[in-house]
């Protein structure tokens, strides 16, 4: 970050060959100074919001209200190697977060794999980057940090896709220095650009946070061990820290001497190891060895891809030879959806249950009548229908007011009473109705569409100022065939 410019500067220099007295050094821990102050609220970048169905107490991440940025800032600030598996999707986050660690990568290599299904050479745009990470980040309340290739373009590409990442939800962002189209730093033909470009990405980077008036953890990396030499990737390291970089990162280094040069340079600034599992170039070395040498965070890029991979292949075998696959590989149903957040949706959504009031005409469907009925009932659908009829809304309109045919006067403020016959006879509804209330029924009862009823009874002939009791007003079919009789109740 900026600060540390001012407090640990080192002027860019061809670092010398690992020492035993620089190794001792590697271990210098992280100043207070890396919680950096959050910007007020008012300024603060929108966030994506965090997905509230996954199993209770099960993440160690934000607290409420905490901003990513700030709760990867703590995640840094405490002791000890943190371990940060990379994630490709929101369900590979969500067992992430399951799992109790406090943060988690994206990986462009996994992503390009699960969304494409093609290799990590740069062919990932950052429009589909950014919707895989809006996906990931609303999924889980742990700090995310995303992979954001070489920024997508120049130093002005370069804002925008920091800007895109905030708007994310992201609480980090890593930015490398390879020319593109870039690909995985450990495999053949890197090239890296100038240190000039590679700076400037950095500074673009840091002034699009200043900004957007966030916090979001910039994490520098370089490729140019591979692509140039030990003493460039060294050089450029240093030189991100002292344009604002928050964490630093070589990616490919070949050995643990490599690393302990690495960690001490620019003491202070946390360090990323990268652990690229199945034959990377770099050595794998425990989380209690890379705290040893200095590392701060430890990214582990292919381990969920790669077993996915090979799982689903296992089932496939199994599946096609006429089995499923066994126990041991495969979760019980209910261990799938609990992982899913099944459970919890179950629970909040009995909060919206409508009553059965709401419910009779809601739902769309009047087959449900309003005849009272006990238990042991034994009378046939017949007999029902010369049940007593009941009120099933309250009274609405003042029945004293003034005459006329205007919502609120004469029989308009009267109530009526509804009753629809099915074409096969059975009796659907038999109740007494507020007068206004027939209009809205219109459009909740499907028979009833296409029918302006309250037409029908403004041209219904009758007398307004003496209505009489069971005097019928409406009696018509309506699309479904049924019987619509209205009467003055």
């Amino acid at each position: 970050m900026a600060c540390y410019a001012a407090l640990l500067h080192q002027p860019p220099a061809s670092p010398s060959p690992c020492t035993s007295g620089r190794v001792g050094s590697c271990r210098v821990r992280p100043p207070p100074l890396l919680q950096r102050r959050a910007p007020p609220l008012s300024v603060r970048a929108r966030i994506s919001p965090r997905c509230s169905y996954a199993a209770a107490g099960e993440s160690a991440g934000a607290g409420a209200g905490e901003q990513p940025a700030a709760a990867l800032r703590r995640v840094l600030g405490t002791p000890g190697a943190h371990q940060a598996p990379a994630c490709y999707d929101a369900l590979s986050a969500r067992l992430v977060e399951r799992a109790g660690f406090r943060a988690c990568f994206t990986s462009g290599f996994s992503i390009s794999a699960a969304r494409l299904g093609l290799p990590d050479v740069g062919l990932m745009s950052y429009g589909e980057m950014i919707d895989q990470g809006r996906l990931i980040t609303e999924a889980v309340s742990i700090p995310v940090i995303g992979d954001a290739d070489n920024g997508y373009g120049n130093c002005m590409n370069v804002k925008r896709t920091v800007k895109g990442f905030i708007k994310a939800g992201f609480a980090g962002i890593i930015l490398e220095d390879q020319v593109s189209p870039k690909a995985c730093g450990h495999t053949q033909g890197r090239k890296v650009v100038s240190r000039e470009e590679a700076i400037m990405h950095i500074k673009a980077a840091v002034d699009a946070r200043k900004e957007s008036g966030s916090d979001i953890v910039i994490v520098a990396r370089t490729d140019s061990r591979q692509a140039l030499s030990l003493d460039e990737a060294l050089w450029r390291a240093r030189a991100f820290a002292d344009a604002g970089a928050d964490v630093l990162f070589i990616d490919a280094l070949a050995s643990r001497e490599e690393m302990m040069v690495f960690c001490a340079v620019s003491p202070g600034v946390p360090k990323m190891a990268n652990m690229l599992e199945g034959g990377g170039k770099t050595p794998i070395l425990s989380p209690l060895e890379l705290e040893e040498i200095g590392y701060k965070i430890i990214a582990y890029p292919l381990s969920l891809i790669g077993v996915s991979m090979r799982a689903m292949e296992d089932a496939l075998v199994a599946i096609k030879g006429g089995r499923i696959p066994p126990p041991s590989s495969l979760p019980s149903f209910e261990e799938i959806k609990d992982t899913l957040g099944f459970n919890r949706y179950y629970e909040e959504e009995k909060r919206y249950v409508a009553s059965p009031a709401q419910s009779s005409f809601g739902s769309g469907n009047y087959d449900c009548t309003s005849e009272a009925s006990s238990s042991g009932d034994t009378k046939s659908r017949t007999e029902k229908s010369q049940e007593p009829i009941i009120d099933i809304l309250p009274q609405l309109y003042d029945p004293g007011s003034a005459g006329g045919r205007g919502p609120s006067g004469g029989m308009w403020s009267r109530t009526l009473r509804l009753k629809i016959t099915g074409r096969d006879g059975v009796q659907k509804i038999d109740a007494r109705i507020p007068a206004g209330f027939l209009e809205g029924m219109t459009k909740v009862i499907p028979g009833l569409a296409g029918t302006n009823i309250m037409e029908r009874l403004r041209n219904a002939p009758m007398d307004s100022d003496n209505p009489q009791n069971g005097q019928i007003l409406l009696d018509f079919e309506d699309g479904r065939g049924d019987r619509i009789q209205v009467f003055i109740a």
